[in-house]
C-alpha cells in the first residue's frame, strides 16, 4: 500500500519532471510488481527519442535524491501511447 509520504514524493517528482517535459502526462502511480515497497510513476512518453533519454537521465538524478534522503525507490516509467 502506498503511504502518504510516498504519494507526496511521487507527485512532486512527476511535476518536477513535467516542468521540463510538459508533453508527458501522468497515467498512474502504482507499486512495482517486483517489490511492493517500490513505486512506478507511469507516464506517457515523449515523441522524440533524445528527449526521452534526457527525461530518463533527469528522473534518475531525482530518484537517487529521493532514495538517499527518504529511503523510497520511485521510478519514472514512460510508456508509448502508440
Amino acid at each position: 500500500m502506498i503511504n502518504f509520504k510516498q504519494q507526496e514524493l511521487a507527485q512532486e517528482l512527476f511535476y518536477s519532471i513535467k516542468n521540463e517535459f510538459p508533453e508527458i502526462e501522468l497515467i498512474n502511480i502504482v507499486e512495482s510488481p517486483e517489490d511492493p515497497n517500490d513505486l512506478w510513476i507511469n507516464t506517457t512518453s515523449t515523441s522524440d527519442e533524445d528527449r526521452e533519454l534526457a527525461l530518463i537521465d533527469l528522473a534518475g538524478d531525482k530518484t537517487v535524491d529521493i532514495l538517499t534522503q527518504y529511503g523510497y525507490y520511485i521510478s519514472i516509467m514512460p510508456k508509448s501511447t502508440i
